[in-house]
Order: C-alpha cells, then sequence, then structure tokens
C-alpha cells in the first residue's frame, strides 16, 4: 500500500452525461481533468472542512466503481461465508472507506502530470485495462497506474487498480483475510465503521486496517 494515498488520488472514474457510453481510456482522461478543476478552484475549502470533500468525491468519483464486485474480491470465501446483512454492511464500510481514501490523497495533489499511455480494445470486450503514469512534480520516478474496468449492460465500471504492480483489491485482500480470521467479520464492518465515522468528524482514524498501510 505504500504510495497509494498519494496515487490514489487519479483513480478518477465519472461518467460524463453523454447518450453513448464512452471508452475506458476517455472517462479516465476527461473526469481526471475535471476532478483536478475542482480541486484547484476549492482548495483551501476542502482543507477546511472535510464533509465538502468526502460529498465531492462520492458525487463526482465512486459511484462508477462496482463495490459489490470489489468487495467480493476483498473477502473471497468470506463473502461467500456471510449473511446478506454482513455483504450489505461491508459494501457500505467498505465504500467510505475509499472515499476518505481517495478524499485524503486529493489533499496532496501538486501539480503532478498524468501520461497515458496507448489504449487498444476490441468491439465486444467486455473487458479493459487504461495503463498511466504519474508524472511527480518533485522529479521522481513516475508511478504506473493502471485501472481494470469491466463492460455492463450501461456503462463501463472500474473494479480494480493497480498501483506500481500492486492490486489494492488485493491488497486488501490479504489485510482483511487476517483480521477476519482472527476477530471475525463482524468485529472488521464494526472497526472499518468506528474508523469512518471518526473520519467524518475530522479526527485520526484509531483503527486503521488496510488503510493504514497507505500513509507514508
Amino acid at each position: 500500500m505504500k504510495r497509494i494515498l498519494f496515487a490514489v488520488l487519479f483513480m478518477v472514474v465519472t461518467l460524463p452525461a453523454q447518450a453513448a457510453a464512452p471508452s475506458p481510456d476517455q472517462i479516465a482522461r476527461t473526469t481526471t481533468d475535471d476532478i483536478i478543476a475542482l480541486l484547484k478552484t476549492n482548495k483551501a475549502a476542502y482543507a477546511k472542512d472535510h464533509r465538502k470533500l468526502f460529498a465531492m468525491v462520492d458525487e463526482h468519483v465512486l459511484p462508477h466503481f462496482d463495490f459489490n464486485a470489489m468487495s467480493r474480491t476483498v473477502l473471497g470465501r468470506y463473502w461467500r461465508q456471510a449473511n446478506d446483512d454482513q455483504r450489505k454492511r461491508f459494501v457500505a464500510e467498505f465504500r467510505d472507506l475509499l472515499v476518505r481514501t481517495y478524499a485524503t490523497a486529493l489533499l496532496k495533489y501538486n501539480n503532478e502530470k498524468i501520461v497515458y499511455l496507448p489504449f487498444r480494445t476490441n468491439p465486444g470486450d467486455r473487458t479493459a485495462m487504461v495503463k498511466s503514469e504519474v508524472r511527480r512534480s518533485d522529479g521522481g520516478p513516475p508511478i504506473s497506474l493502471t485501472y481494470s474496468f469491466y463492460h455492463t449492460d450501461a456503462d463501463w465500471k472500474v473494479y480494480d487498480v493497480t498501483i506500481e504492480g500492486a492490486s489494492l483489491v488485493t491488497t486488501y485482500q490479504s489485510t482483511y483475510a487476517e483480521q477476519v480470521r482472527r476477530d471475525g467479520l463482524d468485529a472488521l464492518i464494526a472497526n472499518l465503521s468506528k474508523d469512518n465515522h471518526v473520519a467524518a468528524d475530522g479526527k485520526t482514524a484509531s483503527n486503521g486496517g488496510a488503510k493504514e498501510g497507505a500513509k507514508k
């Protein structure tokens, strides 16, 4: 999870309102520009009031992640063992976790440049990967980012992001599997809920789970 808080701010997947669904690379390019423009205009307000920042992320970014698919992968066999209520609660808390992880990363934005690598897809493809690099303003080595999409009946959804070769979903999967084995699924959900509520109040989370590993 190293570099996640810096790099994850480019996990931008808002779907523009168009009659025909745009391609995955169009989604990444167009909406990255939109989010960065919002950030440059409102960064001071977002830094002062995190609720505004969370609301912006919730509205413009995360609606086009498939959180059910991500949650199934993250929990693995524990998803199959979970009841409907546990699944619903985990999806909700995991979604909130990514809202605040992404929001925290946005505040670290410092005019980094995103370069998209050539994108190719064939008619009828149901999955696609958009590869890009974040060119750092401090002159450090670029950070590679790959967005994994799949096509629903209506549009494209993101189901994973790979940062420097590390899958976001797989990283959380490893961390959460250990927690569930040790304490049980309900305890994991309770810890996520506690940290999400603490973060919503603008405080530091007491139990970070996977996200603590994302901090530098």
